[in-house]
């Protein structure tokens, strides 16, 4: 079996269109216009057998991705799931949000994250003292740097790679990043040894990042923004995308100046601000980066390794 990735959801916080914004492709996408597509909240669930899986990330939007993938709906029992674990990648809201809605689950959630993500989630967005009430949650903790598995997923092996990017603004590291607070994942297939590289949100290029992207196949990159000062043009946000702990696509440093020297790989962008002009399937934006060889993920897409 090759390692198998389930894009369940490929918008950055908010989704597309975002319930509240009336910006010019929020507004086309509601009216059913060409070229735009809806979509939901970042989250991808990996298999290595196409059996059983792990959610990365469990976004607001998880009970509508799961209704959508067939493989992870119940059917070998009276209460069941292909799902059996949970990775969360960082503390940010429209990354555990979903957590709440699989409270119905017959037995505690198995949930992988780092020491850093737990202590918000328990504390200053009690999403796990609240999990008590109802299926319970058993821990896993996730180091940077070491791998593991995720029991009851055979076949994968994943590794942390610590991330220079933004914890949530509720959370007291916001202004003290540490490594922990945000992670991307090595996630490898055990038989053949093939790598995917997922970083929905990477705000700075690093030697880990640099190793972990030489060493993948497979590239599945944080397309929040299209330029750093997108949000501030359109008047929706004081902050740029490196404030927000993003890298942009295009200037320098950018995403397409990094993707270029991997000419040779698989590479995808996921996690799609709604106010990015490459959700226009006709802009030059979109274009541009199909010129470039970079493909833009959407929901229900299916990637192999």
């Amino acid at each position: 079996m090759r390692l198998k990735i389930r894009v369940l959801g490929s918008a950055a916080g908010g989704g597309f269109p975002q319930w509240n914004c009336n910006c010019t492709q929020c507004s086309a996408v509601r009216a059913g216009a060409p070229g735009f597509t809806a979509r939901t909240q970042s989250s991808i669930a990996v298999s290595g057998d196409g059996l059983r899986y792990a959610l990365i990330n469990a976004s607001p939007d998880v009970r509508a991705q799961i209704l959508a993938t067939p493989e992870l709906q119940p059917g070998r029992a009276l209460r069941d799931s292909a799902i059996a674990g949970i990775v969360v990648i960082d503390a940010q809201i429209d990354h555990v949000t979903g957590l709440l809605l699989l409270r119905e689950s017959t037995t505690p959630l198995q949930l992988y994250c780092t020491a850093r993500v737990y202590e918000d989630l328990c504390s200053h967005f009690p999403v796990i003292p609240m999990l008590e009430h109802y299926c319970g949650v058993v821990w896993h903790e996730v180091r940077p740097g070491a791998w593991f598995g995720v029991d009851g997923v055979p076949g994968m092996e994943f590794n942390a790679v610590a991330l220079h990017s933004k914890p949530p603004p509720y959370s007291p590291h916001r202004r003290n990043a540490q490594p922990g607070d945000n992670i991307g994942l090595i996630l490898r297939d055990s038989a053949s040894g093939r790598r995917a590289f997922y970083a929905p949100g990477l705000g700075r290029l690093d030697a880990a990042v640099a190793a972990a992207m030489d060493s993948a196949e497979l590239l599945l990159i944080d397309g929040t923004c299209w330029s750093d000062d997108e949000l501030q043009r359109l008047g929706v946000s004081r902050q740029s995308a490196r404030d927000m702990g993003h890298l942009p696509q295009s200037g320098p440093g950018g995403t397409n100046q990094l993707l270029a020297q991997h000419a040779g790989k698989r590479r995808v962008l996921i996690h799609i601000n709604n106010t990015n002009p490459l959700l226009d399937d006709h802009g030059a934006e979109r274009q541009e980066l199909s010129r470039l060889g970079t493909e833009l993920a959407r929901d229900g897409q299916l990637i192999e390794v």
